[in-house]
């Protein structure tokens, strides 16, 4: 999967700019704040549909403008794909190829893409809600039911937990079950998928961290919980565990047990990451996960994930970005960075000068 040319117009401080990318590293740098972060954030909005950085799609939107748009285009295994998305203050327009698509699920798997910046730190610092943001992101790439299985099963969840709060308590006792066997069944197609995948992952992020630690540390992941492997099993142990809490459920307002309150625990030579590893350990375990992530895609996928590097070189080391460049060899990588020469070290890129939201020669 390449990018071949990408196109912003009023995205962010971008007027209309246009973008050429080559199949290896290309690296937009600059001073701080002149926007290599947002042409960085516009190709992943074109592969995920979402952004890591905003909560209402109208921050897209260069300042006294009506609309944000977006084009891209990209050579895959099957050809070239066309990606588009016109973003306006209250709603958006997703097209593929020239076709509108209505449902955002039909964006995903058309161009692939691993984004990692300082702020994914928190992947190891942070609580379990930015490692299901990371489970789900990832695996809704590549598999198409996992993403349908988890937007149905987040619909019925909020209406689940809308009936919890009703006062009358012999009406939630007899409706909850209802909900509970649409709720188990998502839900089991959601835990296999990430059975799967952290099956895929620990090995993968145990081999990067190696490689970047030189054999110094050794990373490991666990999950909390076994569910069973078949969808049978994940399924009837999560009825199980959904009724034994209803008292619980009904006093609190919420659902307490399902895979929307999982996680996965991060180890360094047997302790937990969470709480103890510096910030170049957790910025190094980090790393090694979405390192283990593009492995992944390759495997699923066959074929690479384009690899956005947002400010980390600068975080980094001078062992450990030499060792970063050698591993993204073989990789279309977008990465940014303020001084290009200082970080790249004779490596061929395609160097791309922004400022203020321009390309400059």
């Amino acid at each position: 999967m390449v990018i071949k040319k990408l196109s912003l117009h009023n995205f962010r401080n971008y007027e209309d700019e246009r973008f050429a990318f080559t199949d290896g590293v290309n690296v937009l740098f600059g001073k701080n704040a002149q926007g290599k972060t947002n042409c960085a954030e516009a190709v992943f909005y074109l592969c995920t549909g979402s952004s890591l950085r905003i909560r209402h799609e109208k921050q897209l939107i260069r300042r006294g403008q009506e609309c944000a748009c977006i084009r891209a285009e990209a050579q895959s295994r099957y050809g070239t794909v066309v990606l588009e998305a016109d973003i306006y203050e209250n709603r958006r327009e997703i097209r593929v190829n020239g076709n509108k698509i209505a449902r955002a699920v039909d964006l995903l798997g058309n161009m692939n893409s691993v984004f990692f910046s300082p702020g994914e730190l928190r992947l190891i610092q942070d609580g379990p809600d930015e490692r299901r943001r990371f489970l789900n992101l990832s695996i809704s790439q590549t598999s198409r039911s996992y993403c349908t299985a988890l937007l149905r099963y987040n619909k019925i969840l909020d209406q689940r937990n809308n009936l919890l709060k009703n006062r009358d308590a012999s009406l939630v006792l007899e409706t909850l079950p209802v909900w509970d066997e649409q709720l188990a069944r998502y839900a089991a197609v959601i835990v296999r998928h990430r059975g799967e995948f952290l099956s895929l992952l620990s090995p993968l992020a145990q081999e990067a961290h190696a490689y970047l630690t030189d054999g110094a540390e050794t990373l490991s992941l666990s999950t909390e919980k076994d569910y069973g492997t078949s969808e049978e099993e994940i399924a009837a142990r999560l009825l199980r565990e959904l009724e034994n809490a209803y008292e619980r459920d009904i006093r609190l307002g919420y659902t307490t047990v399902g895979p929307h309150r999982d996680d996965i625990r991060i180890f360094l030579d047997g302790a937990e990451a969470k709480g103890f590893a510096s910030q170049g350990q957790t910025r190094t375990a980090a790393l090694s996960l979405k390192l283990a992530e593009v492995e992944i895609f390759k495997r699923l996928s066959g074929e690479a994930p384009v690899l956005i590097l947002d400010d980390v070189m600068s975080e980094l080391d001078l062992p450990r970005r030499k060792k970063l460049l050698s591993k993204v060899n073989g990789l279309q990588c977008i990465l940014t960075c303020t001084h290009a020469e200082r970080v790249l070290y004779g490596t061929e890129t395609n160097k791309i000068r922004i400022q203020a939201g321009k390309i400059v020669l």
